[in-house]
């Protein structure tokens, strides 16, 4: 596994909202943990979205919080060089997880549309940050990931992940005139790291074979539960903080201060 010096490439999330670590995982390490994340599967929540989001659920198969229906997943989402390495590009002392999640966009799965995570958490923080790490290498004609180049700086639409979601953030990009940035070829080993509200995408799976990636997402330690916004955060409060009061320390057992001895 890697270690060491992030700088640069702190630079670069901070500059675009979006950098990848290249070789961040040896390949073997990268093999044992997609077979702990094939073999954790059957055990996880599956997500089933409502009515209206049709397109986004028809791109996944999703599954969330992995470690904590597999507790030979505990090794990759609880990893201290992992939670180190985020902890080292969001410039704060420590993180806790989220959650994670297993994201295996299926053969011929069509595109990921227009979205900012970070509508749906309940944080008084900005300094969240989710790595995107493929269990295999992937080309970009099985969906490689689109980031918008400066939208981390705060939402910009009132919008859940959905095809008016889509339409309403395309909108937005083409009158802006904002940079994009794509994650092309990646091995495995790469990993893709965003900060929460940097808007993104993904392209279609014009592949035969499933895409799959595992994500785990931090924020800093110390961070706040937020008042709830929307009914995305009404629901993630309940889910992944317990139901933790806003005001209050967001640091329930699901989410672990990670990467400190």
């Amino acid at each position: 596994m890697r270690c060491g010096d992030l700088r640069h490439e702190a630079e670069e999330l901070e500059r675009d909202g979006q950098v990848i670590v290249r070789g961040l995982l040896d390949a073997d390490s990268v093999e044992r943990f997609r077979a702990l994340v094939n073999d954790a599967l059957p055990k996880a929540r599956k997500v089933q979205l409502p009515p209206g989001n049709e397109v986004y659920q028809a791109a996944f198969d999703q599954y969330m919080n992995l470690w904590q229906a597999d507790a030979a997943l505990r090794e990759l989402t609880l990893d201290p060089m992992l939670a180190e390495s985020a902890a080292q590009l969001l410039g704060v002392d420590a993180v806790r997880v989220y959650h994670d999640q297993a994201l295996f966009k299926v053969a011929g799965g069509g595109h990921t549309p227009w979205h900012q995570d970070q509508w749906y958490w309940p944080l008084e923080t900005d300094r969240t940050i989710t790595m995107w790490l493929p269990l295999h290498d992937v080309t970009p004609e099985m969906g490689d990931l689109e980031f918008a180049v400066g939208t981390h700086r705060g939402p910009i639409g009132d919008e859940r992940i959905s095809g008016e979601s889509d339409a309403f953030y395309e909108r937005h990009l083409a009158e802006a005139d904002m940079g994009r940035k794509v994650t092309g070829a990646m091995c495995a080993g790469d990993a893709s790291f965003h900060l929460g509200w940097t808007l993104h995408r993904a392209g279609p799976n014009r592949t035969d074979v499933d895409r799959e990636v595992m994500t785990v997402i931090w924020f800093a330690d110390g961070a706040r539960v937020a008042e709830p916004a929307n009914d995305g955060q009404r629901l993630d409060r309940r889910i992944w903080l317990r139901n933790l009061e806003p005001g209050e320390l967001a640091a329930s057992d699901l989410n672990p201060l990670v990467g400190v001895s």
